[in-house]
């Protein structure tokens, strides 16, 4: 593994177990060079009770890779909590710099009605 993705992987970590102290569902996010996933993770951290991804049949007609993209899944995803019943959650940006395709998900789902 290289330094810089065991380095991500420790902040990540490090954001993690002050979510699972809080004890609130956590919205996970992991982007790629081609797609980006979120994931709505139980408190526990045993089980996903929602998820979107640009590999959807809905959101893969266009690019996959940009921000547009990233605000489409954020809009799913908070769709799909709303659904599942779920009002607020922890964001988990993964270790990754909050901004660009991360922060466009972000503020997507908040405007989709999810609190966090």
């Amino acid at each position: 593994m290289s330094e810089k993705k065991t380095a991500r992987l420790r902040r990540a970590r490090r954001a993690r177990i002050k979510m699972r102290e809080m004890g609130v569902a956590r919205l996970s996010v992991h982007r790629s060079s081609q797609h980006i996933y979120a994931q709505i993770i139980a408190p526990a951290g045993d089980k996903v009770l929602a998820s979107a991804s640009t590999l959807d049949g809905s959101l893969r007609s266009g690019a996959t890779s940009n921000i547009a993209a990233a605000e489409a899944v954020g809009k799913l995803i908070a769709e799909r909590a709303k659904d599942a019943g779920i009002e607020a959650v922890a964001f988990d940006r993964g270790g990754y710099k909050f901004h660009g395709r991360v922060k466009a998900l972000a503020d997507s789902a908040r405007e989709a009605g999810l609190q966090f």
